[in-house]
């Protein structure tokens, strides 16, 4: 066996330094668990008590009321532009578009990059549509439940009401399994206790601010994010490589034989372990020429379609953006959500074409279970800055955890304080106790997720296989939700039996699909591209189908919209963002043509044109991959520049002012700044009125 083995002449790069290994993190984690106990817990704490000050604060020194539950779960309903750009892309930034991203870069090249992002770019820009429909018929609704409440009733309530808890359980489970698996490998902290301490550390400070405090760290983690992202980017293509580099070394990739990678995956002993599929070497299956560096990929577009499809589910069906569409005033909800989008894609297009592709251009001995579970990005870190880069992206993965997480348990929190203990348990719920149970089941959400991610865990499921089911469950609810808002036929009925019917039809057929593909059902044969793309379609589609079908023709309704905000009820009298001012008739349908025409321009560019135009090139040349990783870099550092600079600009008088109430304080004076600047005007005007006692004093 030994002696058939023969060695290419053009060896991968890193061939010496990792010879014989059959998986990355195989053998000791680069960070110690003091690191990793630093991080999960040391971040937790800080973030806690800066978020916890800072809204201190701003009602100290800036005068801003106290916290009521309608504030606690609405922020006020005037939160600005930047700063719901920086939400959206906070809430829409999980573990997976650190880690999935680059496992599909590494699985099928430039087009997964691209159809991550795009495939869950376009979601968001198209939920802005929703976003504004919502302030203009529903502007007084906590929760997206209260809304299907309002309109269709108790039976559609408690349908909907399943399938948004079972969205949020589904992202904090992706979290959480990305999460854990990425601290376990990088510093030895057990992923079973990694589950229980993630969650704390995003209990604390939303329990504590509310709405408020998650936007607030939702910024500051979003900046990490960033901050991260530009350095890998530098990293890769600046600094230690080129894209000329990157370039040659995954066309030299694709060149090798079986023969030449069962010869470079093997031990010292001359016996192979290479399994076609398992590791980065060899032509790419499905691509057109073997190539990483082409656009035409079969699995890389099916990916993409089960992308897309799954996605809108977990945007449009998950409370965190209904939620921050509340917060938002009028004027920002649309143009927020198309920045944020925007701003969004470029954190797994940038970030997987940069470690992503590095991966499998330096054949790095990742293998096909630990790409899975979302390793690509701390393998390449780790290569190319040693503990550093473990550490810089074991930061980022958990500022992504917390800031989606912060968001999740706030959602379900409202979920079940508005909709299920206020509709069912108490009517006349008082604000204290929405405000006490808000905060008892942001808690209890923690907890019960740090144990759901284990038995995951436990069962077999890892990120990847999580990630691509999620559209199985929750697509059938997107069509009937989007109805909803947009729809005076939608039938609440018809509804029901869409969301229902199409849930079951989804399991049917992909329970099926994997019996056709593979004679059997597992948790392997269940999460094949094909078997998992046919649920996806069949969810999203049927549902949309027997929603029209019964609505146009068995139970049409003509629904005014106008009465729809007056079915819901505010729990204490509190009228911010509620003004005439926010709800001006004539700037909500300007604002409603902005984000219609600009959402749907820019979905169909990034799902139908780039791809169309990327087709001609089939396998990049070196000149238009350069290209595209300057496009990568350039999207990058814009999108870093403006989610960092625009919400400080936009918020600069708000800052100033709680400055200037410190520094009031601080100078011996009491009161906050606003109330400084009264009495230093009634002083002046007392001055000017009796000048002789000036000159006396």
């Amino acid at each position: 066996m030994s002696s058939a083995l023969v060695l290419p002449e053009n060896l991968p790069p890193k061939f010496d330094e990792y010879r014989g290994q059959e998986d990355f993190f195989g053998g000791e984690p680069p960070l110690s668990e003091g690191i990793g106990y630093l991080v999960v817990l040391g971040f937790g704490a800080l973030f806690s008590i800066f978020t916890t000050l800072v809204v201190l604060a701003d009602k100290v020194f800036a005068g801003n009321a106290s916290i009521t539950s309608e504030h606690f779960n609405t922020a006020g309903r005037m939160v600005k532009t930047g700063l719901t750009a920086s939400v959206i892309v906070s809430q829409w930034t999980w573990a997976a578009t650190l880690l999935q991203s680059s496992n599909v870069a590494w699985q099928y090249g430039v087009s997964g990059p691209f159809w991550y992002a795009s495939g869950a770019t376009i979601q968001v820009l198209l939920f802005g549509v929703l976003a504004i429909s919502l302030k203009k018929v529903a502007p007084s609704a906590h929760t997206m439940c209260e809304i299907v409440n309002a309109r269709w009733g108790k039976t559609a309530h408690i349908t909907f009401l399943f399938f948004a808890f079972c969205a949020n359980i589904i992202v904090t489970s992706m979290l959480l399994l990305g999460g854990a698996a990425t601290v376990e490998a990088l510093t030895g902290v057990d992923y079973r206790l990694a589950s229980f301490l993630i969650p704390w550390g995003v209990i604390l400070y939303t329990s504590a601010g509310g709405l408020k405090a998650t936007f607030l760290a939702s910024y500051l983690h979003t900046v990490i994010i960033f901050a991260v992202l530009i350095t890998m980017i530098t990293m890769v293509y600046i600094k230690v490589y080129s894209s000329d580099q990157i370039y040659a070394f995954l066309e030299q990739t694709v060149s090798y034989s079986d023969a030449e990678c069962e010869a470079i995956f093997s031990n010292e002993d001359g016996e192979t372990f290479f399994v076609k599929g398992q590791y980065a070497c060899g032509p790419v299956s499905g691509n057109n020429g073997g190539s990483y560096l082409t656009m035409l990929s079969g699995d890389g577009l099916m990916f993409g379609i089960i992308n897309i499809v799954g996605n809108f589910g977990t945007v449009f069906v998950d409370q965190s953006y209904w939620q921050s569409a509340i917060a938002a005033r009028p004027s920002s909800a649309a143009k927020g959500y198309l920045l944020g989008g925007i701003c969004w894609f470029a954190i797994p297009f940038s970030l997987a074409t940069s470690l992503g592709l590095t991966s499998t251009a330096l054949m790095l001995p990742i293998s096909a279970s630990e790409a899975g579970s979302g390793l690509v990005p701390p393998a390449v870190a780790t290569e190319l800055m040693g503990n550093a880069g473990a550490a810089l992206i074991l930061v980022m993965l958990f500022m992504a955890i917390v800031s989606t997480g912060s968001a999740e348990s706030i959602a379900v929190s409202s979920l079940i304080a508005y909709d299920v203990y206020r509709q069912y348990f108490n009517p006349d719920a008082t604000g204290k106790q929405i405000l006490l149970v808000s905060r008892i089941v942001i808690v209890a959400f923690g907890l019960f997720m740090g144990c759901f991610s284990i038995v995951l865990n436990e069962i077999g499921l890892n990120l990847g296989w999580v990630y691509l089911f999620m559209g199985v469950v929750i697509g059938s609810a997107v069509i009937p939700l989007w109805n909803m808002m947009t729809w005076s036929k939608a039938s609440g009925k018809g509804a029901v039996i869409a969301a229902w019917s199409g849930l079951i039809l989804a399991v049917i057929g992909w329970l099926s699909g994997a019996q056709a593909q593979s004679g059997k059902i597992s948790v392997a044969t269940l999460g094949t591209n094909e078997v998992m793309l046919s649920g996806n379609l069949i969810a999203i589609l049927s549902s949309g189908l027997i929603h029209y079908v019964y609505s146009k023709f068995i139970d049409p309704q003509d629904f005014d919209f106008a009465e729809l905000d007056k079915n819901i009820t505010l729990v204490e009298h509190d009228m911010s963002g509620l003004g005439a001012e926010q709800q001006d008739p004539v700037e909500l349908r300007r604002a409603e043509r902005w984000i219609t025409r600009r959402g749907y321009i820019l979905t169909i560019l990034l799902i139908v044109v780039w791809p169309l135009l990327s087709i001609p090139a089939g396998v990049f040349t070196e000149s238009y991959f350069a290209f595209w990783v300057l496009v990568a870099i350039a999207w990058g550092f814009g999108a870093a520049i403006t989610i960092t600079l625009l919400p400080l600009m936009e918020s600069s008088e708000e800052i100033l002012e709680v400055l200037s109430g410190m520094w009031n304080y601080v100078t011996c004076r009491s009161g906050n700044a606003k109330e400084f600047s009264k009495d230093e005007e009634v002083e002046e005007e007392d001055l000017k009125a009796h000048p002789d006692d000036a000159v006396a004093a």
